[in-house]
């Protein structure tokens, strides 16, 4: 049996802008989407609705599920992003204390401080032959990220 830690990310768009959080996490910092931990008996569809409403102000509906992001962590457990967008939002963007979040463009986006992988992860919100980041161990024991 393997134990996996769900969280989710959620791209919400309205033509060429996206809302993103400047993220003030120790372990992940940067400029990413909205997101969190999905809680226990939570459905993955209610947990990025509930995730994005605390962290934006914002409701969102119809998160559609575009991608995975997933990893091994050192206890042997693997930790796993459920990758969402939406145009579908209504309410307020307000920040959290997870961070300033804030209406840009894509490729404003790029410039910026980015959080770590986020410019692939951007790769797969974009693109839809595109649909997984993993962390995966190659021929030579060594850590690795592949898009797929």
């Amino acid at each position: 049996m393997e134990n996996v830690i769900f969280t989710n990310m959620c791209m919400i768009y309205d033509g060429d802008k996206v809302v993103v959080q400047n993220r003030v996490n120790k372990k992940w910092s940067g400029i990413a989407f909205p997101g969190g931990h999905v809680e226990y008996g939570e459905s993955f569809t209610d947990s990025v609705i509930r995730e994005v409403y605390e962290e934006t102000g914002l409701t969102i509906s119809c998160p559609r599920l575009c991608g995975i992001d997933s990893w091994m962590c050192e206890d042997g457990s693997r930790y796993m992003i459920l990758l969402y967008k939406t145009n579908k939002f209504s309410g307020e963007l307000c920040s959290s204390n997870e961070g300033e979040c804030f209406w840009t463009t894509i490729d404003e986006m790029k410039s910026m401080n980015l959080a770590y992988t986020m410019s692939d992860l951007l790769d797969i919100f974009l693109n839809e032959n595109l649909s997984e980041l993993s962390w995966q161990l190659d021929k030579n024991k060594e850590w690795k990220y592949v898009l797929k």
